[in-house]
């Protein structure tokens, strides 16, 4: 069967209104990786997946649980996930003081932080970015690459990394040079995305305010700390965002099961919102 929105719907339509200016991401008819594939990778077009895709992934149900007084909120299962601990990942630490600091350390370190702290906590550690090729054979398994990857394009994966936390968790806008379908493993996350156009033109307007002329393609630490960080937050989060008029913004609210397809070269920022923890998996695709 032939699959397609109920209405026509193209990337020119979707651009093509003015309010509001956060639009809700188009949710695909289906599930199947046929219709991911070709309402989504086929024609580079940010989707959101039907709710609970990857409900079945083994790693949603071996790694976390749901809170005894909320089942949408979720905490790490420590007593299975503590045999892996002396496994390396990646964690980011942020201090009420503005002091931001990414290093690797025993996945044992952050699981004990995990244990002791809550969404108030002022000293915050991020597993943020850490490969799936550098943690242990099990906990890899946990995490197979879907059919909806595997079918698409070369079916080949560049990279699939993690991002485990507690909210409030901020990945700051930025684009990426490979298609990833990101996936929601714990907790809730909302998405938001601009075109390539409308994110160029946010970033050169945060540059131009800042006096610098940095490149968009090669981006560090500054985008995690100091007045360009600031600034792009308030462009994408704040109040005042979308002052021009622009119609190129699209956000997805994403709960354990649930993904969204971002196409090579859209901008995108994304936070941890809720209580308890909030965890996602991205799979980078390679391009033909």
């Amino acid at each position: 069967m032939l699959c397609r929105y109920p209405r026509v719907l193209s990337l020119r339509r979707l651009l093509s209104s003015a309010v509001p200016v956060w639009r809700p991401l188009s949710v695909l008819p289906d599930s199947s990786p046929s219709c991911f594939r070709d309402l989504a990778f086929v024609t580079s077009t940010p989707a959101l997946l039907p709710p609970a895709t990857f409900k079945s992934l083994p790693a949603i149900q071996k790694w976390f649980r749901p809170h005894s007084s909320n089942a949408d909120h979720h905490e790490a299962t420590h007593d299975y996930l503590q045999s892996f601990g002396s496994a390396t990942v990646w964690l980011e630490y942020s201090s009420s003081s503005n002091k931001f600091v990414r290093s690797q350390a025993p996945l044992s370190l952050f699981l004990e932080w995990l244990n002791q702290s809550d969404s108030e906590t002022k000293d915050r550690l991020y597993l943020a970015q850490t490969s799936l090729d550098d943690l242990p054979p099990v906990l890899r398994g946990d995490l197979p690459t879907p059919t909806h990857v595997i079918s698409s394009g070369r079916g080949d994966i560049y990279a699939t990394n993690l991002w485990i936390g507690r909210p409030p968790t901020y990945t700051p806008l930025h684009r990426d040079p490979n298609p990833n379908l990101f996936v929601q493993l714990a907790g809730s996350k909302m998405v938001r995305l601009m075109d390539p156009s409308a994110g160029e033109r946010v970033f050169a307007r945060v540059q131009a305010s800042l006096g610098r002329m940095a490149s968009a393609k090669f981006r560090g630490e500054e985008m995690m700390q100091g007045d360009e960080a600031k600034a792009l937050e308030e462009e994408v989060w704040g109040s005042g965002n979308g002052n021009e008029g622009e119609s190129y913004r699209f956000e997805a609210q994403l709960q354990a099961g649930d993904a969204v397809y971002i196409p090579n070269g859209w901008w995108h920022s994304i936070k941890g919102t809720g209580e308890g923890v909030t965890a996602s998996v991205s799979f980078t695709q390679i391009l033909d």
